[in-house]
């Protein structure tokens, strides 16, 4: 038994060091035109990370979204869009069509990456950490819908999730932006 607990304990340090280790600045992703970007040029700043799709009904979002990053942008606050098709086929465009219609549509200026899946077999590895607490070291926080958002600080960790029907101009996301760094 004494050695069942032992290894136990070593399998689950290993796990908690491993999501110690491992934070949001520690992922390379791709932009929406197909350059690596390095998450790390975050480093300083309040991230929120969401997954998007042009033909859901909570696709108007894009403009509160646009609106929440002009207004905070100078306050250190960045937001990454990620396409993904994941629910109801909902993101069937090419990485040019997302461009163009979020462009288009709602004049996003905003970061936008590659789609990407953000859940199953082929979950990307940034959604990976995002959702699964041995990963993160936080919370599992599974992708229910197109517009979650996940809320990182500027050290790189995670911090909440939101869902997808939370306006991106509430109060809860509000806070999160004008709360003044724990490190400071």
């Amino acid at each position: 038994m004494k050695k069942v607990s032992l290894i136990l304990f070593a399998i689950l340090s290993v796990c908690v060091m491993t999501a110690q280790d491992k934070n949001f600045h520690s992922f390379t992703v791709k932009t929406i035109d197909g350059n690596d970007f390095s998450l790390s040029q975050f480093k300083g700043k309040k991230v929120m990370v969401v997954n998007v799709a042009s033909k859901c009904g909570l696709t108007p979002q894009y403009k509160q979204l646009q609106e929440l990053f002009e207004k905070y942008q100078n306050d250190n606050f960045v937001i990454v869009g990620f396409p993904a098709n994941n629910f109801g086929a909902q993101e069937p465009g090419t990485n040019q069509e997302i461009k163009e219609f979020c462009t288009a549509n709602y004049g996003v200026t905003f970061m936008m990456m590659e789609k990407i899946s953000v859940k199953g077999d082929d979950i990307a590895p940034l959604y990976k950490w995002l959702t699964t607490k041995a990963e993160n070291g936080i919370e599992d926080a599974e992708v229910t819908w197109n517009f979650q958002k996940f809320l990182i600080d500027e050290n790189g960790n995670w911090v909440k999730s939101v869902p997808p029907r939370t306006t991106p101009l509430s109060d809860e996301i509000i806070k999160f932006i004008k709360l003044e760094s724990l490190e400071s």
